[in-house]
């Protein structure tokens, strides 16, 4: 790095009732930012707890070493992997601009100019009939996307299952779900997100009820604990049977906590984070080691636009790679908020042409929406 850190500033925006962006900014002596983000929804305070304490050992860093404070680091919770992470993205954003690099080729070089990206429909639904999942997919098919995913199980919890109501509680997701695949086609692939709400059981008949829609993946169905790595493999066999994959895994911290899902064969795909994994350093090891085990690479990505365009490079810079995640039409915000984040075309994303991440914030409209002053530590 050409010059000292200045600051750190953490900017929490309002996109609706039931959504917060947080971004991160690291800034130079020399006026340089570097960004990033760390979206939590619900944790908005637990994140400004980690940004507080990682500020001091951010101004002892080591210049030119973006992945210095996060690859040492073993984060307690999912707040502070976030923050981590962002604070990562913001200085591998920096040590880009300075190489006057595209963030993908600072990651060792971009293997593909254009990732191929699916629409998650569920935050933009807020009409939770089918009807509701069927419109959403119209749309997003309009759009242009060939896949799709949706979250439908909102009746259903593991302690429903447990008293032995999950069958009955399952119904209406089952039936949004043959809503969106009436809309969608044979040809579409389509993505069932569980939120962890099952128990083995209930599971079990999900996934066969699900089968006569032709479904991709069933994503999250258990709580993922090692006590429930044994259910976990008997449930991707189930889905294999079918023709369907499991996956999951979006919550991983750091490559080591994928290891044993790995080792078990507990998934077809997993899909970590880039928000929550603990740095890019940590997202191009799991690709690693999903090739090595034969697990399909997809990254969790449902959240800002930051997030999204670090998850485009990254998705660029790795050999072996499936499919992004994109948050598809929540709010029009995502493309007002920053400038530089290419447009979406035919279910493909092409990278941000600038050096670094290549997008920044619009300093005339992030103001207009924070939810309170941003909140800045200095450097001493």
């Amino acid at each position: 790095m050409s010059a000292g850190l200045r600051s750190l500033a953490v900017k929490v925006a309002k996109i609706s009732a039931k959504t917060r962006w947080v971004f991160v900014e690291i800034i130079r002596d020399d006026g340089a930012i570097g960004l990033g983000e760390a979206t939590l929804n619900g944790s908005e305070a637990e994140l400004l707890s980690a940004a507080a304490e990682c500020a001091p050992r951010l101004w002892s860093m080591r210049p030119g070493a973006p992945s210095a404070l996060a690859a040492p680091a073993v984060p307690s919770d999912l707040a502070q992997a976030a923050m981590l992470s962002a604070i990562d993205l913001a200085l591998w954003d920096l040590h880009a601009q300075d190489g006057g690099q595209r963030l993908a080729e600072a990651l060792g070089g971009a293997r593909r100019e254009s990732v191929p990206v699916y629409a998650n429909i569920n935050r933009r639904t807020e009409d939770r009939s089918p009807a509701g999942f069927a419109q959403s997919a119209r749309d997003a098919l309009a759009a242009g996307f060939s896949a799709l995913k949706v979250a439908p199980f909102d009746e259903v919890s593991v302690a429903l299952c447990a008293r032995g109501d999950g069958i009955a509680a399952m119904q209406a997701g089952l039936a949004r779900v043959a809503a969106v695949r009436a809309v969608a086609g044979p040809a579409c692939r389509l993505m069932v997100d569980c939120h962890w709400r099952f128990d083995e059981a209930t599971a079990t008949r999900m996934i066969d009820a699900a089968a006569d829609q032709h479904v991709h993946w069933i994503e999250c169905p258990l709580p993922e604990t090692h006590d429930n790595l044994a259910a976990l493999v008997r449930l991707r066999g189930r889905a294999n049977a079918h023709g369907a994959l499991l996956a999951g895994m979006e919550n991983g911290i750091g490559s080591d906590s994928f290891a044993p899902f790995c080792t078990a064969g507990a998934y077809d795909v997993m899909m970590p984070d880039v928000k929550y994994v603990g740095g890019l350093g940590a997202m191009l090891r799991c690709a690693e080691l999903f090739a090595r085990h034969g697990v399909a690479m997809s990254p969790h990505n449902p959240s800002g636009p930051v997030a999204h365009a670090a998850s485009l490079h990254v998705s660029a810079a790795m050999e072996h790679f499936d499919m992004l995640e994109l948050q598809f039409d929540e709010s029009p915000l995502f493309d007002l908020l920053v400038t530089g984040l290419p447009p979406r075309e035919r279910g493909q994303s092409t990278l941000p042409t600038g050096a670094g991440l290549g997008v920044r914030l619009d300093a005339r409209l992030v103001p207009a929406h924070l939810d309170v002053a941003p909140h800045v530590w200095e450097a001493p």
